[in-house]
C-alpha cells in the first residue's frame, strides 16, 4: 500500500524533467565543442593566430612591397601598416571563406550525417537548437577574427617597430592613435562578416546537404566585390553589405570620413538581421522526419534569394532619400581637394627629413587642379586618366611653385597618385627617416575621396 501510495510522487518528476527542454547554455557548449572537434576548424584557428604574423614579417623585410594594396607601400615605415594590409586582402578573402566554412556548414553538417533526429531527441527544442548553432558558429567567428587582427598587429609591431603611421590624406598618426584606429577599422568589418555569416546560417538551412549552401558566403561576397569594381551610383554602392569591408579607409584620415562608414555598417547589420530571421523561420518549418526537407531550390530562392533582392531595393531607395549623393560621388572638386591637403601634409614632412626650414600647412597655402582625359571643368567618375597641377607658396618666396601627378582613381574613392615632375619636388629619391632611407614621400601616395558630401581641407 505504501509502495502504491509513492509511486506517482516519484514518477511525476520524472517524467517532467523527460520532458523539459535543455537549456540554451548547455546546447551552446556542446555546439562549440562539436565545431572544435572538427580538425579543419582547428587548423583555420591555428592559421589564423599565425600565418599573419608570419606573412607581415616576411613582406615587411622584402624590397617590394604590396603597393597595390591600400596602405601596402608604409610596410617598410611601421608596424601599424601590415594589420591594415592582412585586413583588405581578409575583407576580399578570408572572412567570406572562414565565415562559409563554419556558418555556411553549421546546419548542412546535420544534413549530411543525418543526425537531426538524435540531436532533437537530446535537446528537445528546435528554437534552442537554432539559438545554439547560431550563437556556436558566432563565437567561432569571432575566434578566427581575433586571430587574425592579433597575429598581424604582432607580427608588423615586432618585425618593423612601433612607429607612427601615415594617414590616408598624409597627417601622420601617432604609435597610439594608430593602433586605436587599427582596432576600430577591424572592428568596423564585424558587421559585413556578420552579414556573410547570416547568409552561411540561411544557405546551410535551405540548402540542406548541398555543397551550395557551404560556399553561398564566399559567392555572395565575390559577387558583392566585382559590383564594387564597376562603376555604379554611389547609392548602390553604399546600399551593399560588402562595401563596409572597403569604407574603414575613412577612419584614416582627417577629419575622419564617418558618412560611408556609417551607412555601410547600418547596411550590413540590417542585412545580419534579416538573413538570420530568414533562416530562423525556415529552420523552424521544417519537417526533420523527411531527409531531403529544406534542400529545395525552388525554397532558397523564393525563402532565400527574393527576400535578400527586395532588401538591397529597399536599402537603396532608404540610401538614396537620406543623402544627398549623386552619380558616382568622385567628383573633381573632391579630388582637387584631397590631393592639396594630403600634399600639402606630405611636403611638410618631407622638408623635416631633409632638414629644411619648418612651414606649416596654412603657409604652404597648396591647391590643386585637377583634370580628367579631356575634361578640363566638371570632370567626375573614376579613371585613370586623371590629371593634377599641385601649387603651393613658400615663406619669402614669390614663385610659386608647382608639382604634376598622374591619378588612378578607383570606382570606390581609393587613388595613388604618380609624381611626373620636377624630378627634385616629386620624383623618385631617397631620404633619411628615423626607420632607414625611404621613397620620397611625394614621390607616390595613396588617397580617398569621401563619396558623401565635400571632403574639406
Amino acid at each position: 500500500m505504501t509502495a502504491t501510495d509513492t509511486r506517482p510522487a516519484t514518477v511525476a518528476p520524472v517524467g517532467d524533467a523527460a520532458v523539459r527542454p535543455v537549456p540554451v547554455t548547455r546546447a551552446y557548449r556542446f555546439e562549440v565543442v562539436k565545431l572544435l572537434a572538427q580538425w579543419r576548424i582547428r587548423l583555420v584557428i591555428l592559421a589564423c593566430w599565425v600565418a599573419p604574423a608570419l606573412f607581415v614579417a616576411a613582406v615587411s623585410r622584402q624590397s617590394s612591397l604590396p603597393v597595390d594594396t591600400l596602405f601596402g607601400r608604409g610596410m617598410h615605415a611601421t608596424g601599424w601598416a601590415g594589420p591594415l594590409v592582412v585586413l583588405g586582402f581578409a575583407g576580399i578573402w578570408a572572412l567570406p571563406l572562414l565565415t562559409s566554412l563554419v556558418a555556411g556548414d553549421v546546419f548542412a553538417s546535420e544534413d549530411r550525417l543525418g543526425t537531426w533526429r538524435h540531436l532533437l531527441v537530446a535537446v528537445r527544442s528546435p528554437r534552442r537548437i537554432f539559438v545554439a548553432k547560431s550563437l556556436a558558429s558566432l563565437t567561432v567567428i569571432l575566434l578566427l577574427v581575433a586571430g587574425l587582427v592579433c597575429s598581424s598587429a604582432a607580427g608588423g609591431v615586432l618585425a618593423v617597430g612601433n612607429r607612427p603611421l601615415t594617414g590616408l590624406d598624409g597627417h601622420l598618426l601617432s604609435p597610439a592613435d594608430a593602433a586605436v584606429r587599427v582596432l576600430l577599422a577591424w572592428v568596423c568589418v564585424l558587421a559585413p562578416t556578420l552579414a556573410l555569416a547570416a547568409i552561411g546560417l540561411l544557405g546551410s538551412v535551405t540548402l540542406g546537404r548541398s555543397p551550395m549552401g557551404l560556399l553561398l558566403p564566399a559567392l555572395v561576397a565575390l559577387s558583392m566585390q566585382l559590383v564594387q569594381m564597376l562603376p555604379l551610383p554611389v547609392t548602390v554602392r553604399l546600399a551593399l553589405p560588402g562595401y563596409a569591408f572597403i569604407s574603414w579607409s575613412g577612419l584614416f584620415t582627417s577629419p575622419t570620413q564617418l558618412g560611408p562608414l556609417v551607412i555601410g555598417t547600418v547596411v550590413s547589420v540590417v542585412w545580419a538581421v534579416t538573413a538570420t530571421v530568414l533562416a530562423y523561420v525556415q529552420f523552424m518549418r521544417r519537417d526533420f522526419t523527411h531527409p531531403t526537407d529544406g534542400a529545395s531550390p525552388r525554397l532558397a530562392i523564393t525563402a532565400g534569394a527574393l527576400p535578400l533582392v527586395a532588401l538591397l531595393a529597399v536599402t537603396v531607395g532608404v540610401v538614396a532619400v537620406t543623402t544627398t549623393a549623386e552619380g558616382s560621388g568622385i567628383e573633381q572638386k573632391k579630388i582637387e581637394s584631397s590631393v592639396a591637403t594630403e600634399f600639402a601634409h606630405l611636403y611638410r614632412g618631407q622638408t623635416g627629413q631633409l632638414h629644411r626650414p619648418d612651414v606649416t600647412e596654412a603657409q604652404l597655402r597648396a591647391t590643386a587642379a585637377c583634370t580628367k582625359g579631356d575634361v578640363a571643368d566638371g570632370a567626375q567618375g573614376p579613371g585613370n586618366d586623371w590629371r593634377c597641377v599641385v601649387s603651393w607658396h613658400l615663406p619669402g618666396i614669390e614663385a610659386t611653385g608647382q608639382a604634376i601627378y598622374q591619378l588612378d582613381v578607383t570606382p570606390d574613392g581609393r587613388y595613388m597618385a604618380d609624381g611626373d615632375g620636377p624630378k627634385e619636388v616629386n620624383g623618385y629619391f631617397l631620404v633619411r627617416t628615423p626607420a632607414g632611407d625611404a621613397p620620397n614621400p611625394l614621390w607616390q601616395f595613396d588617397g580617398n575621396v569621401e563619396l558623401l558630401g565635400t571632403t574639406k581641407g
